[in-house]
């Protein structure tokens, strides 16, 4: 989850201006989800529901959303926020304010509070920002791309504001929509296991989720039912600490990590040097006593 200042506004500004505001009925000539219920539907998921839940009117091409993936902008996101003395006084407050479901995740995985706090402060603020793009239409969206119909389609949406050629953009296309195909079965499956709507759950613009921002293939795979409710809702903070626990153990996390070891294992959780150096700053002050 991103929070963007001073010339980040400026970006988002920009990029805004430079994705062209595309009919509806352009982008979606014919069915851009029929090729991707096919796909699905051939790898198991049930016909009647898959067909049902693509006739949904929620459930659109988002081309403004997916066109961040191709339309090149310069630009850092403003790190510095998050070192203020105010800012880390929250962070304090809420290693205090869930004191009990961060020495349980401690106990059970050997991941202290402090890099924890750190990745839900960068990620979405203590789950003040979520994101506001649903999950199922942006992972969507992005799979349709393996469809070469609604990638020439798409194409034509970016091909003026994209400093990718036609082919870069069809590689990288590709490659997006191999990955959000993988996402998207894992947030299927998900909300089905869990009984949710999947049409209701909103996330980033990449499809993460929750407090700590997880994508789908990760909820499967590592997130933990923290609160002992029987479910894994990581709008809950109580999963969402014990969820990012399981996570750094799952890459090798020790409290005596340090220098390169530790960035290896941050670096994991989003590929970003000036993500990575932040989270590792973040957790330095809280761990001080000062």
């Amino acid at each position: 989850m991103y929070i963007f200042k001073n010339k980040e506004i400026l970006i988002l500004i920009c990029l805004t201006i430079l994705i062209p505001r595309v009919q509806a009925s352009t982008i979606t000539l014919g069915n851009c989800f029929e090729s991707l219920q096919v796909r699905l539907i051939k790898d198991g998921f049930n016909q009647i529901l898959i067909k049902k839940l693509y006739h949904d009117p929620k459930v659109k091409f988002n081309s403004k959303g997916i066109s961040l993936y191709f339309v090149h902008v310069e630009g850092q996101r403003n790190y510095e926020q998050f070192f203020d003395k105010k800012t880390i006084r929250k962070a304090r407050a809420y290693m205090t304010k869930h004191s009990t479901d961060f020495k349980a995740a401690q106990k059970a995985f050997k991941v202290g509070p402090e890099i924890i706090t750190a990745i839900i402060l960068v990620e979405t603020r203590f789950g003040k920002l979520l994101g506001r793009q649903p999950v199922l239409t942006t992972l969507s969206t992005m799979a349709a791309l393996a469809d070469e119909r609604v990638r020439k389609i798409f194409w034509k949406v970016i091909e003026k504001n994209t400093k990718l050629t036609k082919k870069q953009y069809h590689k990288k296309a590709n490659q997006k929509a191999e990955w959000a195909y993988l996402e998207l079965k894992a947030y299927l499956k998900y909300t089905r296991k869990e009984k949710l709507k999947p049409t209701a759950i909103k996330g980033s613009f990449a499809g993460a989720m929750g407090i700590c921002q997880f994508m789908p293939s990760n909820i499967l795979k590592l997130a933990q039912d923290g609160n002992r409710d029987g479910h894994i809702n990581l709008f809950q903070h109580a999963d969402a600490i014990m969820s990012v626990a399981s996570y750094f153990n799952h890459y090798g996390w020790k409290a005596s990590l340090t220098g390169k070891k530790a960035y290896t294992v941050v670096f994991k959780y989003n590929h970003s040097k000036y993500y990575v150096n932040t989270i590792l700053k973040i957790r330095k002050i809280l761990k001080s006593k000062s």
